[in-house]
């Protein structure tokens, strides 16, 4: 089909209404998850997600995001652009009718779309609704068409403005977030960026480009080797052992993509993606795939005489993941979601589709590069090696009841109430901090463990040498659900698990490092949201009898400058600092007692914590891997690029 017949195709009449957008304003966070950051950011990615699903149906190869210097960002598109005609049951455009009416659009109309990325389809019409100000301009039919909102409402028709260039199409879309819903408007480049490069290398072909015209910094994406390149992206700071091996098919109406390789890593790397959407749960793609996987590669050893017939290992499931890195990405015409976070793709033909596909091409890739299936099988052996070693030190750890949850380490106090999810434990460093800290806690909900120094770079250690560190079985056996494959989130003895560092240099290595091995042993509880950063304060600011906290240098300034001013609000004195103000700055935690440590750092009712999710895996993925792995020149060139952004506070 040409592109002029699908527009004459693609009308108003495929526009299907499901109404109600009132709600959008009072409860924002009901649709884009939160006010802040990461809910202002959503914004964007709805926009794009439209052109997106505009690509996947085959009418988009190029997506433009600019952030303007006013603040407000213009996604534009070279798509069929959305129908201006009017609709058959509102009466209006059909433009209007998508721009104002919640769950309106093609992506209910399978003859529109077969597949579409948007979890809720609720898209451009949220965004509008929780806009200052938002305009749409439509090229389609050799004409532009535009419409202009304040905070969704139309200012005027829809009306045509021009005539488009020869075989010009598509949607402009250029929105200011509304400041009486978000905590900040400043969009983050690199946020944006991350999302879009990932976008790209799901969709090939597709180019995406992104600028920042406030920080005048800018990038292209565009991979015409999709989740091939993809996965070399993800292992460009490891030794891999081969170049990715690529499956691509369609089975009852669903395309499958996998593309994967095999590093010297010790844990594995699987992304997987339905209909460009992270599926950070997994789901049942996920377990077709390892199921193929384990099958094939077991087969391919046996047939080719890789395993010796007297060799007492048998190759287990988690021998053939590790140190793989995988790529995942399905289409499914009606995913159904489900898990902690709606992102567990639950669809279960799926299973046997990805499977089958996996199983056919993966065993026609081996026997036409024995080369590389022998390298994967040997890697594999050397992991059950290593398995077999781990299970051993795992028996004996447990037989010194280490990692028996009904023996607890000894230097942590645990808190008297036993309901996990009224219970949090706070891991942290040093004695001197975990004594102020035990001192300065609710002891029936609050749990301390100290811990010393710097515990083992987990990204860099066989699990066997993970399970010999003290510091690593104490968080084991207080958290009490095991690691690695033995971990079970159900016997997670602790809602929160918060981790309170220094503010200094050591104290963030000492974080990355507890994170590290958190991500890469209990990922689960990153997943369920129970993994907390603690912000202990920089600065105590004292006149009198008066006391504040201040956690960066903008908030001690503001508090400075507040000081400073008379009963009528004017600003007395040329000085910083007011007169008979004094200010500590904390080195450390052991330097607050035991009540400020409660006060500012500990008590729910007044703390700051950060939640640590998934939004990002791939980012942080990639972040662990280059700050913890052992090539030294992407660890310099990320902390040179990064080191303007650090704060000590973080």
């Amino acid at each position: 089909m040409t592109k002029e017949a699908a527009q004459k195709n693609y009308t108003a009449t495929n526009i299907n209404v499901l109404k109600g957008l009132e709600a959008v304003r009072k409860r924002p966070a009901m649709y884009i998850g939160d006010v802040g950051p990461r809910g202002l950011h959503h914004l964007v990615n709805e926009i794009v997600d439209n052109s997106i699903d505009e690509a996947l149906a085959g009418y988009n190869d190029f997506i433009s995001v600019k952030i303007n210097t006013d603040g407000s960002v213009t996604v534009e598109d070279n798509g069929r652009g959305i129908p201006v005609d009017i609709h058959p049951v509102e009466k209006k455009s059909a433009l209007e009718v998508v721009m104002t009416v919640l769950h309106a659009g093609g992506k209910f109309d399978k003859d529109s779309y077969k597949v579409s990325g948007g979890l809720h389809g609720v898209g451009v019409s949220v965004v509008n609704a929780l806009s200052e100000w938002m305009k749409v301009v439509v090229y389609r039919d050799g004409k532009i068409y535009t419409q202009e909102y304040l905070r969704g409402i139309p200012q005027m028709e829809v009306k045509e403005i021009g005539t488009a260039k020869k075989g010009q199409s598509g949607t402009a879309v250029t929105f200011m977030p509304d400041s009486e819903i978000f905590k900040t408007k400043k969009f983050v480049f690199e946020t944006l960026a991350e999302r879009m490069r990932e976008l790209a290398y799901l969709n090939k072909g597709v180019r995406i480009d992104i600028s920042d015209e406030i920080e005048e910094e800018n990038a292209s994406f565009h991979f015409k080797g999709g989740i091939r390149e993809f996965v070399e992206y993800l292992d460009e700071t490891r030794t891999v052992l081969h170049k990715p091996v690529y499956i691509e098919g369609e089975k009852e109406n669903v395309p499958v993509e996998v593309a994967f390789e095999y590093t010297d890593a010790y844990s594995d790397n699987i992304h997987t993606y339905v209909n460009n959407i992270n599926t950070i749960e997994g789901g049942t793609h996920l377990v077709g795939f390892k199921a193929a996987l384990t099958r094939t590669l077991n087969a391919y050893a046996y047939k080719n005489k890789l395993i010796k017939e007297n060799s007492k290992i048998t190759l287990s499931g988690d021998d053939f993941r590790e140190g793989l890195t995988a790529v995942i990405s399905v289409k499914v015409m009606e995913p159904q979601f489900e898990g902690q976070t709606k992102t567990k793709l639950g669809n279960s033909e799926v299973k046997s589709t990805v499977e089958t596909l996996v199983n056919e091409k993966l065993a026609e890739y081996l026997e036409e590069n024995p080369s590389i299936g022998k390298k994967i099988i040997e890697k594999c052996m050397r992991a059950a090696e290593a398995r077999e070693a781990a299970r051993k030190a795992r028996d004996l750890v447990r037989r010194k009841n280490v990692l028996d949850s009904v023996s607890l380490p000894g230097k942590l106090a645990d808190c008297s109430i036993n309901d996990p999810e009224h219970c949090e434990i706070y891991i942290v460093e040093g004695d001197s901090a975990g004594g102020s800290a035990k001192q300065g806690r609710d002891r029936r909900f609050q749990a301390i463990l100290p811990i010393k120094g710097k515990i083992l770079n987990v990204e860099k250690a066989k699990i066997n040498k993970i399970l010999d560190n003290n510091e690593i079985k104490a968080m084991v056996a207080a958290i009490g659900a095991g690691l690695a494959t033995d971990f079970d989130p159900e016997k997670v003895r602790y809602g929160k698990i918060i981790i309170m560092t220094d503010a200094d240099v050591d104290g963030s290595h000492i974080r990355t490092l507890l994170l590290t091995f958190i991500y890469r042993y209990m990922k689960e509880l990153v997943t369920l949201g129970k993994v907390y950063i603690a912000q202990p304060p920089l600065y105590k600011i004292k006149k009198g009898k008066a006391e504040h906290y201040a956690f960066d240098e903008s908030e001690r300034n503001a508090i400075l400058k507040s000081m400073r001013k008379d009963s009528n609000g004017e600003l007395e004195g040329d000085s910083d600092l007011p007169k008979g103000v004094s200010i500590s700055r904390y080195k450390g935690l052991g330097e607050m007692n035991p009540e400020q440590l409660w006060e500012t750092t500990m008590n729910p009712e007044t703390r700051t914590v950060l939640r640590v999710d998934m939004e990002s895996a791939l980012a942080a993925d990639k972040i662990f891997e280059t700050l913890m792995g052992d090539e030294v020149e992407p660890r310099r060139a990320f902390i040179e690029k990064h080191a303007k952004y650090a704060k000590l506070d973080v």
